[in-house]
């Protein structure tokens, strides 16, 4: 039987996209456990109406969001799949989501940081038309930071 996937659009007070988070967090520091003190802060999420979860078979497997960085740039976050939903083609299908949603409101470019060990995730955002950039603030001068952009228009 062919899974059910739903695309659910809605905010960052969503306990869903919170406890996705909160899952995603915990990937990260075990997985780069040297670079919490440089980057906590800045996975600090305030509210964001622009949030995308996506489910499987009813059960919250997905998202991503994206905030305002100037007036024609948007940057894409918290980018994430769990292990058990990887290689149906979710990441994708959050990040068009979230490209339709930023073009509608007339953002022009997205960009996005992610680190050096995300190599899966680099090789998903060059597939999906991102280019590696010169670091953006707050990441100029984190080496460990890989940030990349990719027009929407």
């Amino acid at each position: 039987m062919k899974p059910l996937i739903e695309v659910v659009r809605t905010t960052s007070d969503n306990p869903d996209f919170v406890y996705l988070i909160k899952t995603f967090d915990t990937f990260l520091w075990q997985r780069y456990p040297e670079l919490k003190k440089d980057y906590w802060g800045n996975n600090l999420i305030e509210f964001n109406p622009n949030v995308i979860i996506v489910y499987l078979d009813k059960k919250p497997v997905g998202c991503g969001c994206f905030k305002k960085y100037n007036q024609n740039t948007a940057e894409l976050k918290r980018m994430f799949v769990s292990p058990d939903a990887r290689g149906l083609g979710l990441a994708q299908l959050i990040i068009k989501e979230l490209e339709m949603e930023a073009t509608n409101q007339g953002f022009e470019t997205f960009i996005l940081e992610t680190l050096y060990k995300q190599i899966e995730a680099i090789s998903l955002y060059q597939k999906m038309g991102f280019n590696i950039v010169e670091n953006y603030e707050p990441y100029v001068g984190l080496e460990n930071s890989v940030c990349m952009s990719k027009s929407i228009i």
